[in-house]
């Protein structure tokens, strides 16, 4: 079930991207429109599956809104949380299944993708690597002047990883153009 707020009309001269936070339970997401540097939501959520159901039919359940968001929001670019170490291996094979279907929808739409760990994401958003999840939250809902943290964590850090992307997409366009 796709659950979502906000939506905004997209210019010729928008940068669009999809923020995902991959899981099996939830999938946090997020359209961000980068617009002269200047950088707002469009919309986000997130995806939720039923434990009742099989791994199989919670992928499919992802995959099917995912290619809903991405047929109504037409993203550019989608930014992904890569994984990083679990201690529960049974939960870090979960997710990968689901990153890896994933991984495969924003393909088979031929959005161009990047991969962030969320070291990354702490070090683009508050300039340290280490950054509590709740200073993650407060960076997001002040850069983008939010009236309140988005949730549940997961649509928040979607949200994170596209700012991520926008703001480690501007320091590679610097890098290039020296």
């Amino acid at each position: 079930m796709i659950q979502n707020s906000k939506l905004k009309i997209q210019n010729s001269e928008t940068l669009r991207v999809l923020g995902i936070d991959p899981g099996t339970a939830i999938v946090g997401w997020a359209i961000l429109d980068e617009i002269a540097g200047n950088v707002t939501a469009v919309a986000y959520g997130h995806i939720t599956t039923s434990p009742k159901n099989t791994t199989a039919e919670r992928l499919f359940e992802v995959v099917k809104d995912l290619e809903q968001i991405i047929e109504k929001y037409k993203p550019h670019e989608a930014a992904v949380e890569d994984l990083f170490f679990f201690k529960n291996v049974k939960t870090v094979m979960k997710v990968s299944q689901a990153r890896g279907s994933i991984l495969l929808t924003l393909e088979k739409f031929c959005v161009n993708i990047f991969e962030y760990t969320p070291l990354q994401v702490k070090q683009a958003l508050t300039g340290y690597g280490r950054a509590e999840k709740k200073q993650i939250q407060l960076m997001v809902k002040n850069i983008l002047k939010l009236k309140e943290i988005p949730k549940p964590d997961d649509t928040a850090d979607a949200i994170a990883i596209a700012l991520c992307h926008i703001n480690s997409r501007k320091m590679r366009e610097i890098k290039n153009n020296c």
